[in-house]
């Protein structure tokens, strides 16, 4: 019994041992993995190549792309350029023109200035000519008329008078004062007219002023209840 499980045995490894059965297994994956590999690897390469033809496409559109922002950096940087030279040359402008401006303001008023000084020139050679008081004082007052009259209607300068009329500090400057019978304090004397430029104090007047005498009165009172109190 023994021998012929043995026996078996051996024929089993014998026909598992069959040449041709392991040849054509080793034939058939001799013929398939050829094909499987080579199909596997042409598509790696495929996509290698795409991979590849699409880096370069990104590559040009990104060249392009930074040329165009270069051109226009540059044809901005250029305009910046122009508007500050433009600017420069504005600002110098106008602080030349304000210079100007403020050397040459009187230029007009100067000018009708010295009309006014030719006719007192005349004036002068006429009276050395004639030696006739009565002459030169009439040229002398018509010049003076004529040059408050130009000063006032094209300079809008104008005097105003203030003898008579209520003390205003804003438009009279008391140089001298005196007390009197007054209700309030009074220009009593005009030493230096005061003169306006449209609505506003030029300069203003010197005078004498009058003060009501019940303000002196009030001011000894004061006084003497001051020393009462010390006392």
């Amino acid at each position: 019994m023994s021998k012929n499980k043995k026996h078996d045995s051996e024929e089993r490894v014998e026909t598992h041992s069959v040449p041709g059965v392991a040849d054509g297994l080793h034939e058939k994956v001799s013929n398939t993995a050829p094909d499987t590999f080579g199909k596997v690897a042409a598509d790696n390469a495929s996509e290698v190549k795409e991979a590849s033809d699409l880096d370069g496409t990104q590559l040009a559109e990104s060249q392009a792309r930074i040329t165009d922002l270069e051109a226009e950096v540059s044809s901005l940087k250029d305009q910046y350029l122009r508007k500050l030279a433009d600017y420069e040359n504005f600002r110098k402008r106008m602080f030349r023109d304000k210079e100007d401006a403020v050397q040459y303001a009187n230029t007009q008023i100067l000018v009708d200035l010295v009309g006014v000084v030719d006719n007192f020139d005349r004036a002068v050679q006429s009276s050395e000519n004639s030696r006739d008081f009565q002459s030169l004082h009439d040229g002398v007052d018509m010049i003076r008329k004529s040059l408050l009259g130009l000063l006032e209607g094209k300079y809008g300068l104008s005097r105003f008078d203030s003898l008579g009329n209520p003390f205003d500090p804003n438009m009279h400057e008391a140089v001298m004062s005196e007390r009197g019978d007054c209700e309030v304090p009074v220009v009593i004397e005009e030493f230096v007219k005061g003169y306006k430029l449209r609505d506003r104090i030029l300069r203003s007047a010197k005078v004498k002023v009058r003060m009501p005498a019940d303000d002196a009165a009030a001011t000894a009172g004061s006084e003497d209840n001051t020393s009462e109190v010390k006392d």
